[in-house]
């Protein structure tokens, strides 16, 4: 009896078809969309395994308000549909400016939420974002059906996450969180645009009656995973929004580990974090 081979490129129209595809029983499938990350990490080596393509898979895009209040960007959503959709609230604006930052209007066109995120890059602009709204990945198989996994634990390390090989995610879901919510991004490169994040900032916070009622703050690009600093969270809320920013000092980022590499020296990353720290607070609080 002849043995069934995986077919090394699908491009199924279905989400159940492309579950049907990452669990053929073969080796683990590359999965591809806008391929923005994909292309470049193999432009010197050639792609060595089968291949899910999910662009046909229209349900998977698109920006939907939940019955809860939350809100569903599915998997395929590209930055551009982030950057100009009009039914998000205020807590989202830090998420649109990265959004706006993530490569040229090609990559935004084509460059997808879950892409950005499963690539699992220290740098990546957007996964700092969704930290700061308490975002959750929405990951599905066609075995098990779907489950939900906090954003803090589903990136575990330096290119990597939780996702099993027959698994895809699905959505990123955003709980509700106040009208009232803001939120900012910086990011910090040897450029203005199409730059990889030396350091990069996402701050959402609510003040009420001049006080900060809630506040979360997150770095990118100065450890393996994004890091959220619940010291400085802490410290924050209760106080009165004109002293926030002057509160942050050295100690808050004490959970950062950088790295020297081409882009920046530790020491720097590590005092340019801080700065970019500093504005975000105040620009969420002012």
């Amino acid at each position: 009896m002849a043995l069934s081979v995986p077919a090394p490129y699908v491009r199924p129209a279905t989400l159940a078809a492309a579950l049907d595809a990452l669990a053929d029983g073969g080796e683990p499938r590359l999965v591809v969309c806008g391929g923005t990350d994909v292309y470049p990490a193999h432009a010197t080596r050639p792609i060595d395994r089968a291949v899910l393509d999910i662009s046909r898979v229209d349900e998977l895009r698109g920006i939907t308000v939940l019955p809860d209040g939350g809100w569903r960007l599915g998997a395929t959503t590209t930055w551009t549909d982030v950057a100009e959709a009009t039914l998000l609230p205020p807590a989202f604006d830090g998420l649109r400016a990265a959004a706006r930052q993530v490569g040229g209007r090609q990559i935004q066109n084509t460059g997808t939420v879950a892409g950005n995120l499963v690539n699992a890059s220290p740098a990546a602009d957007g996964t700092p974002n969704l930290l700061a709204l308490d975002a959750n990945a929405e990951v599905t198989s066609a075995a098990r059906g779907s489950r939900i996994v906090p954003l803090a634990a589903f990136v575990t390390g330096y290119r990597s996450t939780v996702l099993q090989p027959d698994e895809l995610v699905t959505a990123v879901i955003v709980p509700a969180i106040g009208a009232d919510a803001r939120s900012t991004f910086a990011k910090l490169g040897s450029r203005a645009y199409l730059v990889i994040s030396i350091v990069s900032v996402a701050a959402v916070a609510v003040v009420r009656d001049g006080v900060v009622a809630d506040a979360r703050v997150v770095v990118g690009a100065c450890s393996p995973v994004p890091v959220r600093l619940a010291s400085l969270e802490a410290a924050l809320r209760g106080l009165h929004a004109r002293e926030a920013a002057s509160l942050v000092t050295a100690a808050h980022l004490d959970g950062l580990s950088p790295i020297d590499d081409v882009r920046g020296p530790a020491a720097y990353r590590q005092d340019a974090a801080l700065t970019l720290v500093r504005r975000a607070v105040a620009g969420v609080t002012s």
